[in-house]
This record gives C-alpha cells, sequence and structure tokens, in this order.
C-alpha cells in the first residue's frame, strides 16, 4: 500500500507555499507538488518536496498528471495560488474528494460575475461595470463619476489596479489593461475590465473558514493612484461593534457566492453607509495574514485549509489574545536590496521577524503591486498599538537594506 499523498496544484512561491506542504506532513500526508515550472518552486528543493512537472492549465491535464504518478487516488487536492483555485477544485470534484464547489469558485474568480452576483443578493458592494473595449470604459467612467478605479476583470495581489483621476488618465490605463493577454505568471487573462466606484474609507479584510468569521484584519495601503499593501493588524483595533458589522458583512457574501468550504479573504472598505465589499477570494489570504493569525490568536489557518481538504473538521478555537502586525518594505523607486542592517542582530522588543524576500543586488524598479514587497517586519504584543508601533520601528531599520540606484547603475 502506498502512504496518502496531498496533491499540490502550484503554489505560491513564498508565504502560505512551503507552508502547505510542512502543514501536510504534520497531518502524515506527503506533499506533492504539480508544476508547469518547476524552477519557480526553490522552496521545494530546500524541503525536499516531491515536484513533478506538469500541465496544470486545466483540471483534466492535473487527473492525467496524478494518474501518470501510479501512486493510487491522493488523499485531498488544493492549492495555495491564487489563479488555480478553480483547477484544483475541478480536479478534486472529479476524484470525491473534498473540496469548494467549482462553479462557485469559478464566477468567484471573475470579478464582474462575482460583484453580479452578491448585488443580486443584496450584499453591498462598490458600483461597478464590465467593459471589454475602450470607448465603453470611458462611457463607464463618465457614468461612474471620477476618482474611479480601473482592474483586471481578473488578478491578484493589485497588479493591474489604479485609481484614475481623470478622463486622460482613465483612457491611458483602460488601453494598458485591454492589451493585456496574460498575467505576471503567464496565465491567460479574461478579456476586459472593471471600472469601478471609488469607495473612500478605511480597508479591511475579514478572514472566513466555512461560513465561520475567524477574525478582521486592518490593512494598510501605500500611495494612491496605487493600492499596494504595505501592512497588516491582527486583529483589526477597531470597536466590536465596528468588528461584527465587517463580519457579518463579509459572511453575507461567502454565502452569496455558493461559497463554504475553506477559506475565503473577503475585503471590504468601511464608508459612510457601513461595510462594503471590494472583493471576496475563495482562497486563504496571502501576504503572511494566517502567519498573523497564527501568532496573534493561535488559530492556524494554513492547518485547516490543508486538513479541509484531507477532509478534516477545522479547529477554530482561539487559544491566545495577542496582537501582530507586520509591515512590508515594498520599492518605490528603482533601488537595489542589500544584505540587512547589523542593527537588526538586536531587534526593538516584541518583534519576531525581519525577513528579506527580494533578489539581492539587482536593479528593481516599482511595478505597484505585490512585487513591489521584498521583505516585512513582525511583530507580537499584548495591545494593539504596541504591536504596530514594534512593527514600525522594525521596517526603519530594514529600510537600510534597500538603498537607491545610481545614475550609473540606471545607465549600466
Amino acid at each position: 500500500m502506498t502512504d496518502p499523498f496531498l496533491v499540490l496544484v502550484e503554489s505560491n512561491t513564498s508565504g502560505t507555499g512551503p507552508l502547505f506542504a510542512r502543514r501536510a506532513r504534520d497531518l502524515g500526508v506527503r506533499p506533492v507538488l504539480l508544476a508547469e515550472d518547476p524552477a519557480r518552486y526553490g522552496y521545494a528543493r530546500a524541503e525536499e518536496i516531491g515536484v513533478v512537472e506538469a500541465d496544470t492549465s486545466s483540471a483534466d491535464s492535473v487527473l492525467d498528471a496524478i494518474a501518470s504518478l501510479d501512486a493510487g487516488p491522493p488523499a485531498g487536492v488544493t492549492t495555495s495560488s491564487d489563479y488555480f483555485v478553480p483547477v484544483a477544485a475541478e480536479a478534486a470534484r472529479a476524484l470525491g474528494l473534498p473540496g469548494p464547489d467549482p462553479q462557485a469558485v469559478i464566477r468567484c474568480r471573475h470579478k464582474g460575475r462575482q460583484r453580479a452576483a452578491l448585488a443580486a443578493r443584496g450584499v453591498p458592494v462598490a458600483a461597478q461595470t464590465l467593459v471589454t473595449d475602450a470607448d465603453a470604459a470611458l462611457s463607464a467612467v463618465r457614468h461612474t463619476g471620477l476618482p474611479a478605479v480601473l482592474k483586471p476583470a481578473d488578478g491578484s495581489g493589485s497588479t493591474g489596479v489604479r485609481l484614475c483621476g481623470g478622463l486622460a488618465e482613465a483612457a491611458e490605463h483602460a488601453a494598458l489593461l485591454l492589451a493585456r493577454t496574460h498575467n505576471e505568471r503567464g496565465i491567460p487573462t479574461v478579456p476586459g475590465l472593471l471600472v469601478e466606484e471609488y469607495v473612500d474609507g478605511p480597508e479591511f479584510s475579514v478572514e472566513v473558514f466555512g461560513r465561520t468569521p475567524v477574525t478582521v484584519v486592518g490593512k494598510h495601503l501605500g500611495a494612491a493612484p496605487y493600492f499596494v499593501e504595505t501592512g497588516h493588524d491582527v486583529p483589526a483595533p477597531v470597536p466590536d461593534a465596528t468588528a461584527r458589522s465587517l463580519a457579518d458583512t463579509a459572511v453575507a457574501a461567502v454565502e452569496a457566492l455558493g461559497l463554504g468550504h475553506g477559506a475565503a479573504h473577503v475585503e471590504l472598505r468601511l464608508a459612510a453607509r457601513g461595510p462594503v465589499v471590494i472583493e471576496v477570494n475563495p482562497r486563504l489570504a496571502g501576504g503572511m495574514i494566517p502567519e498573523l493569525v497564527r501568532t496573534a490568536l493561535g488559530i492556524d489557518l494554513v492547518g485547516a485549509q490543508v486538513g479541509a481538504a484531507l477532509g478534516h473538521r477545522p479547529d477554530l478555537a482561539v487559544r491566545s489574545a495577542h496582537h501582530s502586525s507586520l509591515r512590508f518594505l515594498v520599492v518605490d523607486e528603482p533601488s537595489v536590496l542589500g544584505e540587512p542592517p547589523a542593527a537588526l542582530d538586536d531587534p526593538p522588543p516584541h518583534v519576531t521577524a525581519t525577513v528579506l524576500t527580494g533578489t539581492r543586488d539587482v536593479p528593481l524598479a516599482p511595478r505597484h503591486d505585490h512585487r513591489d514587497r521584498v521583505g516585512h517586519a513582525v511583530a507580537t504584543a499584548p495591545d494593539a498599538s504596541t504591536a504596530a508601533r514594534a512593527a514600525d520601528a522594525a521596517l526603519t531599520l530594514l529600510r537600510a537594506s534597500l538603498r537607491a540606484r545610481t545614475a550609473l547603475e540606471d545607465t549600466a
């Protein structure tokens, strides 16, 4: 009899990517990573995870790859990558394994269809229009009003999302989005773009598991016109009534979309009219949020997600009442990343991690999305303000790792 194994359909290249494989091993299951380009996953080599080169573009090709392993049926099929949630869900359903409803996650991945489904069920959402040509985009901007947010119909990590303050800016960005045929991972994109109402107010996410709200996360964003996430606070330092309102709205969104198996990452803004859903992602949060939840509350969302793929009931019991804050080191000008400063050998109190994740000693330029994040600092403390101050202090030290490129380097 072969040992039980969990199929991972592609993966995040860092963060929760390696954590999925570790949790599988913790549960007595061997992780097997299917990857179109195994070289993308350096962590797999470092952690001796089996990687199988395979076409992961469809459920049928994934099923063929699983059959070619000649290891019997897997114990589960899942992914930590936003882009492959539908493929993993369809493959799990075909094998009779636990997983989310494939049609629900496919609908959720297309922001236009998702928003229409939420609005039809009365969930408060930002007004939006899905368009497929430049003239329609400008017409939608005029109807929506300025400023307006333009974003790809699918995507992740704020890639291609921009706040446009004028028609000329909107026309230029619409042309850029309409010309895109593949995303940053080389996957074909859904045609069209969304023109969306700009909802003014602080941003949050609610981490939902099944249909249970686990926690509300306070989010920090970089400067407009972009929406790069620069930090998180867990739990969000808001009054209990505000947290309940955000959580109730997030659960209503999950229910409206037909989700309910495993994790959902629901992003909202708190407007004058109350919580407004920006988007729902049928997966675990990125940006190290699951690790912040673990250190602050003692809830292992990665373990719960891996367990859900194996048919286990999640353990969502709160075991601690701390606060964790993360601040990202972000490239905001042409830069070069060097070694961490010696000052971090003795980090400020409450700081639990200072990590550089970007490539060292190569030219870096802002891309205005998640790829600009090249490091982070994490702090955990008994209260929210202490955790936030400690993370901010550690980030200040970490910034010494990032220096502006010289004029000579820019012309080299």
